[in-house]
């Protein structure tokens, strides 16, 4: 039986409809009544208060990635919405389920420039799943249905919902509404006629496979059938960044990271292998590098649920459409057991080179200032590679993912396709809420944590547990390394004067401290790790350190440095 409600309750009802019992937010005057709302349901809708709009979005993204449920986080009109546009932005790129709701002015005021009026349909169209503007009371329950299907099902992505004030005041009949179909959205597609056999028997017809693993394994929770996949027909496997947690960092057939600062292997043997099969993946030109001379020996078989995404980068000659969970499982019924001994033990020579020439000296360095390398690998080995590894962008960000390790799934949280500095530090916050059970380990950069250091304060309130590892090299790093090897070492606005970390740490309540010797760096870590509630631990690392190895911008993935001169 209905009852009549306000269109702001409605919202409430909606969004406890759906599941949601965090949300991310900053008020205002345009979403006022919804706040008022709000009010009544903190019990039920914990409230998370944060001090940028744009914290909310990251946070909600960071409560998605790891939780696997849509992100909520709900702003005012004008500014406040225009302060989501780079988290909506990221969300979309990284292919993460939030749903944002804006205040809007009244809909007699649109088009008026009425104060704090933005077209906020207009701007995020192009950056979402889906952008409707609600007008009417009557249209809350369906708009919040469809948001969440939407955001949640096929590929997901960023839904925008822009409240207008009279949605919010006015009356309505209210009902919960289920939405499961839009006619023209296809979320789950199935796989064309005679694919999935023409799959199986390009792979037993193949002598040197790799699999390049990308988040869809992860987004289609697929860990389980990709790992039968791979031992069934013994599949080498190289692993995007957001693929990373996908299949474990120690399983036999895990050859490393790809991309620009990947491992060496996984790269070098992309151009040698016959079959290239990507699950999940799209093809991003930071894992392809040049496309012109990108795996043009082999064939190329693509998994994905996004029609768009195939042949989009990568000419492909078989694709496989639909949800890899479903369709991994139907390949490995069909492919016969096989072995690629031979063709693994290629990847032997490249991984003993890097490991000499790259890994030993960046985590297990025996003179000189701490390198983040062994910054990063103290703190995966303490954790028992068991933690959700946050970070920045950045050199923090490929040192982290290159040198952290994974046992579980939903494990790295980083900003791909965007490279949002910023991230780090309200994603981290989200993911404490969507995995309270986990350490999360966030390490950002001395630039990365100014640009959302406000958002220090959202965890003294809430008492996130956040571990933050600060990697200062006094440096915008990744900036400075590209000047330093493609700009004739002109430092152009990158060496960074910085303020004092801990004593901003002891402001907001947050226990810190500061490690410079090597000698002190498990220990450090270790009271970081037992510490209750957050910790700031700052490393003053090597100023000039370089991520390597790294594929040179227009070269090829074989192509890539071990060494800076």
């Amino acid at each position: 039986m209905s009852e009549r409600i306000s269109g702001a309750e409605a919202l409430m009802r909606s969004l406890e409809y759906q599941g949601v019992d965090v949300m991310f937010g900053y008020p205002g005057g345009a979403i006022m009544p919804t706040y008022d709302a709000l009010y009544d349901h903190r019990k039920t809708l914990n409230h998370i208060l944060v001090r940028h709009e744009q914290g909310a979005v990251h946070a909600a993204q960071g409560y998605a990635r790891v939780s696997g449920r849509v992100g909520c986080a709900m702003v005012t009109s004008g500014p406040g919405a225009m302060n989501t546009i780079t988290g909506i932005a990221d969300a979309m790129m990284d292919s993460t389920p939030v749903v944002v709701i804006c205040g809007q002015v009244g809909a007699a005021q649109l088009g008026t420039d009425a104060f704090q009026e933005v077209d906020v349909i207009g701007v995020t169209q192009p950056i979402t799943k889906w952008a409707f503007q609600i007008r009417r009371a009557e249209d809350v329950a369906w708009a919040v249905s469809r948001a969440f299907f939407v955001a949640s099902s096929g590929r997901p992505g960023p839904v925008v919902l822009d409240f207008a004030k009279n949605a919010q005041t006015g009356m309505v009949d209210y009902e919960p509404v289920d939405v499961n179909f839009i006619r023209s959205y296809v979320p789950y597609p199935e796989p064309k006629e005679g694919s999935i056999e023409a799959a199986a028997k390009m792979i037993d017809d193949s002598v040197k496979p790799f699999v390049l693993v990308g988040q869809g394994v992860e987004l289609g929770n697929a860990r389980e059938e990709l790992k039968a996949f791979l031992e069934k027909a013994e599949l080498p496997a190289g692993c995007t960044l957001l693929g990373l947690s996908a299949l474990p960092s120690d399983h036999p057939l895990n050859m490393g990271m790809l991309g620009m600062h990947g491992n060496l292997g996984p790269n070098v043997m992309t151009n040698q292998c016959d079959l290239l099969i990507a699950i999940g993946m799209r093809f991003d030109d930071r894992v392809t590098s040049d496309v012109r001379t990108y795996a043009k020996q082999a064939k190329v078989l693509h998994f994905d649920i996004d029609q768009s995404e195939i042949g989009k980068n990568v000419k492909v000659d078989l694709s496989v459409l639909g949800d890899c969970k479903r369709t991994l499982a139907e390949v490995t019924k069909l492919i016969r057991p096989a072995t690629h001994k031979a063709w693994i033990a290629g990847f032997e020579p490249y991984k003993e080179k890097e490991q000499n020439m790259v890994i030993e000296p960046a985590i297990h360095p025996t003179d000189g200032p701490l390198l983040m390398g062994e910054v990063v690998n103290e703190v995966s080995e303490q954790t028992g590679h068991e933690a959700v590894l946050v970070t920045d962008v950045g050199q923090n960000q490929m040192f982290a993912c290159r040198y952290f390790k994974f046992t579980r799934g939903r494990s790295v949280l980083t900003s791909g396709g965007c490279g949002t500095m910023g991230f780090g530090l309200p994603a981290a916050i989200g993911a404490t809420f969507g995995a309270p059970e986990r350490k999360v380990c966030l390490f950002t950069g001395d630039g990365g944590l100014q640009m959302t250091i406000q958002e220090l304060g959202t965890i003294m309130e809430q008492k996130s547990p956040v571990k933050i590892i600060l990697l200062n090299n006094n440096y915008l790093g990744n900036v400075r390394q590209w000047q330093y090897m493609f700009f004739n070492k002109r430092y152009s606005f990158t060496p960074m004067l910085n303020p004092d970390y801990e004593m901003i740490a002891s402001a907001y309540g947050i226990k810190s401290r500061t490690v410079v010797d090597r000698k002190d760096l498990a220990a450090a870590v270790r009271e970081m790790l037992e510490t209750d509630g957050a910790f700031l631990l700052q490393c003053a690392v090597k100023e000039e350190d370089n991520i390597l190895p790294m594929i040179p911008p227009g070269s090829g993935v074989g192509d890539m440095l071990l060494e800076v001169k």
